[in-house]
């Protein structure tokens, strides 16, 4: 697919500017080129650049191949109950690409974005644009999340986010707290753990999912049963599961669920949730084990789930035994000695938040999260996609994503009288 060149005009006018080249932006892109909508995408570093800068070596998918569903480009590979790797996955967002001519610019940073009049300005630096739409598309994972407290940790203890951990390699020698258990945190201290390292790690609130249960990968019973299909509005405190951390398993080696509870009999050291940091003393909540009992809930809520579903609809499936906690915790361990205990660095997995500084409109609530219905804000001509739980579950992943481009495209072809969107192809 060609890159677009930016026109030298000092000001460009375009129907829509959509801001970022992920899945989501380049799927809204798709669907405004099959409209004639016309538009133009501004990437500041290059398409997808988050799959191809920003995983680890051994990053995969955690959901299976089939649930790849851009739009009219589906999985096509030989594996779908499989899990693709980092660089499979760069095949298959740029096979997508590569199927239509989307106006797209990269290398161009978007320095603000400002209602005027009945459209909006887009300044970047390399030239100002106006446009009677914008979709924001970029994410939310701009800045990595650090607590207050890390400033005072020793400078002698190197400290490194998930965003810059690529291998085992990239970690000190010594050991390695890793700090948070959601799907990088478990996934990055398996890694280190398979490489031979000496690993702790400080366990939060995260929930945990199975990952094969009752004959079928857990995902494909969820998908069957229509869970995936609930939106946001359906759920019994939206705010809440906007807000939840992703359940964690693992895609690697074919797939398999993660349960902290048995790496802690192989060994494993484990902390509850890390409340502070002075010089080379750590602090620790006392909520392991209450860390471990939610994410074990969640667990267990999933495998019910499924069993009814299995009952209600007298699907023969085998039987699996029943859950059991396999290591209980003792006595808490709330504070250690750093240097004592041979830490040499801290991993935080603690996850992100969107930087919208540029975003000068007023589209946002008081903690800085977009205000949208379905990706539609009440600012008229501002739109979002790409974000967790923005419509369903599979809003910011490769399920969903699609699906939400297809929404917002037809709102915008419909207010400018363009083609009318269909719906992708699964």
């Amino acid at each position: 697919m060609p890159v677009h060149p930016l026109k030298p005009a000092a000001r460009t006018h375009v129907t829509t500017v959509i801001v970022g080249a992920g899945q989501a932006g380049m799927s809204a892109s798709y669907y405004l080129c099959q409209a004639g909508v016309d538009h133009v995408v501004l990437e500041r570093h290059q398409r997808f650049h988050a799959w191809k800068a920003d995983r680890w070596d051994s990053f995969c998918l955690v959901t299976p191949n089939w649930q790849c569903k851009l739009p009219d480009w589906p999985y096509r590979g030989d594996d779908p109950t499989g899990f693709m790797l980092k660089d499979q996955i760069v095949e298959y967002v740029e096979g997508f690409c590569e199927s239509f001519d989307a106006p797209l610019h990269e290398g161009v940073t978007v320095i603000r974005v400002e209602k005027v009049g009945a459209g909006f300005e887009v300044d970047t630096d390399q030239g100002l644009w106006s446009c009677d739409h914008v979709i924001i598309a970029s994410g939310g994972y701009d800045t990595p999340i650090t607590p207050p407290f890390a400033h005072k940790l020793d400078p002698a203890i190197t400290q490194i986010h998930s965003k810059s951990y690529r291998r085992p390699s990239d970690i000190p020698d010594g050991t390695c707290l890793v700090v948070g258990t959601g799907q990088s945190g478990v996934q990055m201290m398996e890694d280190l753990t398979i490489a031979g390292r000496d690993v702790r790690l400080a366990v939060g609130p995260a929930p945990r999912s199975p990952r094969w249960y009752r004959g079928r990968d857990a995902t494909d019973w969820l998908h069957q049963l229509g869970y995936y299909e609930t939106t946001i509005a359906q759920q019994p405190d939206p705010k809440t599961t906007e807000a939840k951390t992703n359940h964690y398993m693992s895609g690697r080696d074919g797939g398999h669920e993660i349960d902290l509870r048995r790496f802690a009999l192989d060994g494993l050291q484990m902390y509850g949730s890390v409340a502070d940091m002075d010089g080379t003393t750590i602090r620790f909540q006392p909520d392991l084990e209450a860390n471990l009992d939610a994410a074990d809930k969640s667990y267990v809520s999933i495998r019910q789930m499924i069993d009814a579903y299995i009952a209600r609809e007298g699907i023969d499936a085998p039987v699996e035994p029943p859950f059991e906690k396999v290591w209980r915790p003792g006595v808490e361990v709330t504070e250690i000695d750093a240097a004592g205990e041979g830490i040499t660095s801290i991993l935080w997995c603690i996850g992100f938040r969107p930087n919208y500084d540029w975003l000068q409109v007023d589209c946002l609530d008081p903690r800085g999260r977009p205000v949208h219905k379905r990706g539609i804000c009440e600012v008229d001509g501002v739109y979002f996609l790409g974000l967790g739980w923005l419509h369903t579950w599979g809003s910011g992943r490769f399920l969903g994503v699609a699906e939400d481009a297809a929404y917002v495209a037809r709102a915008i072809a419909g207010r400018c009288g363009a083609e009318p969107v269909r719906s992708h192809s699964a």
